[in-house]
């Protein structure tokens, strides 16, 4: 589903985030990437969803060349990907359903249908309760709750996480864990970043080692 052919990322004053960096990613695999902050896992995941664009070699997402892809093709590749960042992204002037079934909205779903799919994946992350709340009203726990529900809700064959469990109690920590396992077991695709150790070991799968740009291991969770 992802490759990186010799991928390099480099930023305006020289930084390399990403140096001649190849790996693969299988269709239903759950892989986590690893590594010392700056060492290239947000970087990796932005390449990914065509956020950034490659400075040198090829990233490929479902076969499509996304360093290639023209601006206007950019939202129909991100309909498959569901995008989980640490900064959230939350609109804090629509409530938790709103937030949540926007996707769906702009996609042109059956109003009906998408506010049926939206409470759906509300009740999945245990917010029902809560769907006309405004997020800025949530606990922190919870506001990463809906990210993951609005990530979700289109039903994306790819979930891309940047450290969905940082700042997070152990509790909630274990729940958003255990929420990825179960979409895992359905056959979405997960990449998640993360350097807290409680998450790999709270799950099954695959550890990508990054240090300053170089992906330097590859091991079995």
């Amino acid at each position: 589903m992802i490759q990186f052919n010799q991928v390099t990322k480099r930023y305006p004053g020289g930084h390399e985030a990403l140096s001649n960096a190849s790996l693969a990613v299988e269709q239903g695999e759950l892989v986590f990437l690893t590594g010392h902050s700056g060492a290239g896992k947000s970087t990796l995941l932005k390449l990914v969803a065509a956020i950034e664009r490659p400075t040198s070699g090829v990233v490929t997402v479902s076969g499509q060349n996304v360093g290639r892809l023209p601006q206007r093709a950019i939202p129909y590749l991100r309909r498959n990907i569901g995008l989980v960042f640490q900064d959230h992204k939350l609109l804090f002037d629509r409530n938790v359903i709103e937030n949540v079934v926007l996707p769906l909205d702009i996609a042109g779903l059956d109003r009906r249908e998408a506010l049926k799919r939206a409470r759906a994946v509300i009740d999945k992350v245990g917010l029902l309760a809560r769907e006309k709340a405004n997020p800025v009203s949530l606990s922190g726990g919870e506001q990463q709750r809906l990210c993951i529900a609005r990530a979700l809700v289109s039903r994306p064959a790819l979930l891309l996480a940047d450290e969905p469990t940082g700042n997070l109690d152990a509790g909630y920590a274990a729940d958003i864990m255990a929420m990825f396992r179960d979409f895992h077991q359905v056959g979405t695709t997960l990449v998640i970043a993360t350097h807290d150790e409680r998450a790999l070991t709270a799950v099954g799968g695959r550890i990508l080692h990054l240090d300053h740009g170089k992906i330097s291991e590859s091991r079995a969770a």
